[in-house]
């Protein structure tokens, strides 16, 4: 097995161990037949170890301490399996874990193409089996996955974000697309503080500048919002996540996106739309509300190229919105 072949492995299992995708969905297979292979099955994983528990990302950033761990032991099985001597470095990143506190907050972490991290912070209540319910976030990954294909799309323009949950998309877009402004907004307190967290822990600030976008974290009440506003923010791109998951939401959701649309309708405002549909009758339920308020919508069917380490097992759909 070639060297390329062991660092794409071990590249592999450092994405998903930063997304903190679940054990099971990582690629043991790959992993056993590059140790059967090598002459050097303890370099394979001390190499591996050094890209996950012992890499930079994880001191300034860590996964939870209880996925660390299962994580590790994991890793040791795999290792003891080959017959090779003990190694020090795995069981003493394990002794570490063991012994730690759990945070009551920890981060997960996606890496760009340039290898540049993106790093959200989590509460680690929500987190189960060494999961964090990815599935919550699988539209969002696609429309991050869309975007750093198309950053023309947002390049020197004004962006406002509905729904921005922990804010991923947007930081994506902010680091990847240059957009002059970025507009991340949610409704609730709890979330708005931890999108804050999420914005400045990824250096990004209202005071942008030639080189950097100008980012700014608002809340946005869908059925109270008013033309100010909206006026204020100034959206020349309009985009939304697994926002379509609740039919009481979704004619406050639509009024908003046809005020938007018929605000700026000289201005050829864009507005892009992904969604994961779980149930198809409330996705159903958005496009004919869509079709009522006289919103027109193309389904954007372009593959898009899977970048993040995520299942997509569901349905996502993308829409373009027009009046």
């Amino acid at each position: 097995m070639s060297c390329k072949t062991a660092e794409d492995v071990s590249d592999r299992f450092q994405a998903s161990f930063f997304a903190m995708c679940r054990l099971h969905a990582f690629q043991w297979d790959a992993l056993e037949t590059e140790l059967k292979a090598s002459s050097e099955p303890s370099g394979v994983i001390l190499d591996i170890l050094k890209k996950t528990c012992l890499h930079s990302i994880c001191c300034k950033t860590p996964p939870s301490v209880r996925y660390r761990r299962l994580f590790l032991l994991e890793l040791i099985k795999r290792h003891e399996r080959t017959a090779a001597e003990p190694l020090d470095e795995l069981y003493d990143a394990l002794a570490e874990v063991v012994g730690a506190e759990e945070e009551p907050v920890c981060y997960k972490t996606y890496l760009l193409p340039s290898g540049e991290p993106v790093s959200l912070e989590e509460n680690v209540a929500f987190i189960s089996e060494g999961t964090t319910g990815l599935v919550t976030w699988e539209a969002a990954l696609y429309l991050s996955e869309w975007a750093l294909e198309n950053p023309h799309v947002f390049a020197g323009r004004t962006v406002l974000e509905l729904g921005s949950g922990a804010g991923l998309t947007g930081i994506v877009v902010c680091r990847a697309c240059k957009p002059t402004k970025y507009v991340f907004s949610d409704c609730h307190e709890s979330v708005l503080q931890r999108l804050r967290n999420n914005v400045h822990h990824n250096g990004l600030t209202e005071h942008g500048n030639p080189k950097s976008v100008s980012a700014c974290v608002e809340e946005l009440v869908w059925e109270s919002v008013s033309d100010e506003q909206l006026q204020r923010i100034g959206a020349d791109v309009v985009i939304a996540a697994d926002v379509v998951y609740d039919p009481d939401i979704i004619g406050c959701l639509v009024r908003l996106l046809a005020k938007l649309l018929v605000f700026k309708k000289e201005q050829h405002l864009e507005v892009y739309i992904a969604s994961t549909i779980r149930n198809p009758r409330t996705y159903d339920c958005f496009r004919d509300e869509l079709e009522k308020a006289g919103l027109k919508h193309l389904v954007i069917t372009h593959p898009v190229a899977h970048i993040f380490p995520y299942t997509r097992a569901a349905t996502i759909e993308m829409l373009k919105l027009h009046c």
